[in-house]
């Protein structure tokens, strides 16, 4: 990557026409005010509470030499010397101009992403696994962990898909390590935020679409509407030798499948056993230690083993094998990396400290996705076992599913203790009363079958208590996040070593609930 690029080869990547402006040299591209540095390309985006282009007079003090902004110019205080370019959509803008900044490092790449509300992280992940068996150099950027050359990252904060900075230069490492394929986690988030833009996928998943983020898109159908991006971007993606542009989709999926196969688009779908699907599972069985299945394609089938636990586990499988196969890569190949998979942090994560009972840490925070763990938890436990689950709602984020997600644990669960998930501004005590809400819904009785503990700390511990020889217990909603938000303030929290601490009779360290009260 050169230091210093020119600024009409950048532009000439952006996917609109823009009135000519005066050639110049470019030393960097930033969407932030307080990074630019003299040289810097400046991108003004308007955001929800920030708009860029407040900030453009700070960019020039700082030593911008160019603007690209949406406002039209007149009504911008610009020094006559400096150049500014107006687009539609600065945030597409910014996306497209890293790419060329890095010289497009998608299009030298066999670029997969994986979409949907629930399994992303672990389809991502099996896919990874399916390649490198398979003998490729792959890649892989998901929200708990990145894989780039020999180098793993951990990424498990508050992240969902990174900025379009990072994501061109994760692309960029790749290539300059050898990659040939790349995997990539995609939020809706993400393709709303046209955090992918100057990406051309290969490849698009979908694993399954249900009540999540409305908070942010509105309703259901935007939600839908966000993450069909993906897909509809594969006709207009870059060609590339040998290497046909392929949706992959959850014939199982009632909201996502109907849209997205009405798309022209060369598709393959999977099921976990309509037989209308190319890729299928048939003789699934199930134990604590894992899953086992036949794959079943036209004509061939191939042996399933994996350590990963649950159904919904088994159509994340079969997600990453219809992937993997519509990249060339061998049913052997696909056996090999599902059984390769040991599972994702934060993901079904068993704890085991010697207890009489089982202990799990897991993601779940949508109505389906806890329904999905908690039908796992039940087929873990022993003759007499309860099903014991430890829960929240997040603050500033979807409301309509908190009573939904009481009523799954009220139908689902044997004993419940309702806590904190990052309230941030809102107060905890509100969160909790509407998930109870659900729970007395479903017949539930306070005192007796359910609990409010505020602190997460002092609830796990509680559920520990409350957990017999044969029990699971289950932490929802965290998993891998290594922090948790009250007020405005980021925590350290990481439910796997509280879990721990209370399986020895301690709590971690408290939290200050009372901030969110």
């Amino acid at each position: 990557m050169a230091a210093w690029q020119s600024l009409h080869q950048l532009l000439a990547a952006l996917p609109w026409p823009v009135d000519p402006v005066a050639e110049l040299m470019v030393n960097g591209i930033t969407a932030d005010s307080r990074a630019v540095a003299p040289g810097s390309l400046f991108v003004a985006v308007p955001g929800v509470n920030v708009d860029g282009h407040t900030f453009i007079s700070a960019a020039l003090q700082a030593g911008a030499v160019a603007v690209v902004g949406e406002r039209p110019p007149a009504t911008l205080t610009l020094p006559p010397n400096v150049p500014y370019v107006r687009v539609p959509d600065a945030r597409q803008a910014l996306g497209w101009l890293h790419a060329a900044w890095h010289d497009f490092p998608s299009r030298r790449l066999v670029l997969i992403g994986v979409t949907g509300t629930d399994g992303k992280t672990t389809t991502t992940n099996l896919i990874y696994q399916m390649l490198r068996a398979a003998g490729l150099a792959a890649g892989m950027i998901s929200t708990v962990n990145a894989q780039i050359g020999e180098r793993r990252y951990d990424t498990g904060l508050h992240t969902t898909t990174p900025p379009a900075a990072e994501v061109q230069h994760y692309l960029a490492q790749m290539v300059d390590a050898g990659t040939t394929h790349a995997v990539l986690e995609v939020t809706s988030h993400g393709l709303a935020q046209q955090r992918l833009a100057g990406c051309d996928f290969d490849v698009a998943v979908m694993t399954n679409v249900t009540h999540e983020h409305l908070d942010y898109h509105g309703s259901l159908e935007a939600y839908l509407a966000a993450k069909t991006q993906l897909f509809v971007g594969l006709e207009t993606a870059y060609e590339k030798p040998d290497q046909p542009k392929i949706a992959v989709l959850n014939y199982d999926d009632p909201i996502s499948y109907p849209a997205l196969s009405k798309l022209p688009l060369d598709s393959l779908s999977y099921a976990l056993d309509a037989d209308e699907a190319d890729v299928t599972a048939r003789r699934v069985r199930y134990s604590a230690q894992g899953l086992a299945f036949e794959l079943h394609i036209p004509g061939e089938a191939v042996d399933i083993v994996s350590p990963l636990v649950g159904s919904y586990n088994v159509s994340n499988i079969l997600a990453a094998a219809t992937a993997a196969l519509a990249v060339g890569v061998p049913l052997e190949a696909v056996a090999q990396g599902a059984a390769e998979m040991r599972g994702v942090p934060g993901r079904m994560e068993l704890i085991d400290e010697g207890q009489p009972f089982t202990a799990i840490v897991d993601f779940a925070h949508t109505p389906n996705a806890l329904r999905q763990a908690l039908a796992t938890a039940r087929q873990m436990t022993g003759p007499q076992g309860r099903v014991i689950v430890v829960f929240g709602s997040a603050g500033l984020r979807d409301k309509d599913k908190r009573r939904m997600m009481g009523e799954v644990a009220g139908a689902a669960a044997d004993l419940t203790v309702i806590t904190a998930e990052d309230p941030r501004t809102e107060p905890l005590p509100d969160i909790i009363e509407t998930i109870a809400q659900g729970l007395i819904a479903q017949g539930r009785r306070e005192g007796q079958d359910f609990w409010r503990v505020p602190d997460r700390g002092a609830a796990i511990l509680r559920a520990v208590e409350l957990a017999r020889p044969g029990d699971v217990l289950l932490t929802c909603g965290k998993g891998h996040e290594q922090s948790m938000c009250f007020g405005e303030t980021e925590y350290p929290w990481d439910d796997r070593t509280a879990l721990r601490r209370a399986l020895h009779g301690e709590t971690l360290a408290s939290l200050p609930t009372h901030s969110a009260d």
